[in-house]
């Protein structure tokens, strides 16, 4: 089980078809759902929320078994993905995309971390968010990203079955990593490289343009 803190995810997640095992609610709070609730005496919401100032409605929901759907054909990949801000936010960004799911391989941020379930804003109850290795993935083209070699982002065409896979925030993807073909986003300045969720974000949508899906 997982804990969902907010009425809105919590709703997002009821309107998903998941299940919650139990909500907790602070002194004179109502929530409008079909889910068993429990009050709270005052000041304890405040001790066992994971945020400095918490919401008023905290839920228990059990986790359920995901996988890649089998006429999948376009999924984002994070390999060693560290931060759950950016985990979130990339699981936010590849349901807007139109990805069909999002892969962490093994060594990555749990995807039922507080913090990566309220930054998805909900995106995490209705896109597939499955384990696997680069590896297993080989009946997808694999475009890796690079902050300094491969192709413009823009020149691959994004057709047929493709996973686009972004690196760890700190080492990227590892030079002899499990990669079809190597792709890059040219930035100017001084900076070394973009963050990788952003970096997600931007490949992500170019996937959808090419595809024209949104």
């Amino acid at each position: 089980m997982f804990v969902v803190e907010g009425i809105g995810l919590l709703r997002q997640a009821v309107d998903a078809g998941w299940q919650v095992e139990g909500c907790y609610v602070a002194p004179d709070t109502v929530v409008d759902l079909d889910v068993v609730q429990h009050q709270l005496a005052p000041n304890v919401m405040e001790r066992v929320a994971s945020t400095e100032s918490p919401q008023p409605v905290l839920a228990v929901v059990s986790m359920r078994a995901s996988s890649i759907p089998v006429d999948s054909t376009f999924l984002l990949v994070a390999d060693r993905l560290a931060d759950p801000g950016n985990a979130g936010t990339l699981i936010r960004s590849a349901e807007a995309a139109g990805a069909n799911a999002v892969v962490l391989t093994p060594e990555s941020v749990d995807p039922y971390n507080p913090k990566v379930v309220r930054a998805s804003a909900g995106s995490l109850f209705r896109i597939p968010v499955v384990e696997a290795t680069l590896e297993s993935l080989s009946g997808y083209r694999r475009l890796g990203t690079s902050s300094h070699r491969g192709d413009r982002y823009t020149d691959p065409v994004y057709h047929g079955r493709v996973a686009v896979v972004v690196g760890n925030e700190a080492h990227g993807l590892d030079d002899d990593a499990a990669i079809d073909q190597w792709i890059t986003i040219p930035h100017a300045g001084g900076a070394e490289s973009l963050n990788v969720a952003m970096a997600a974000t931007v490949l992500a949508f170019e996937v959808a343009r090419q595809r024209s899906t949104i």
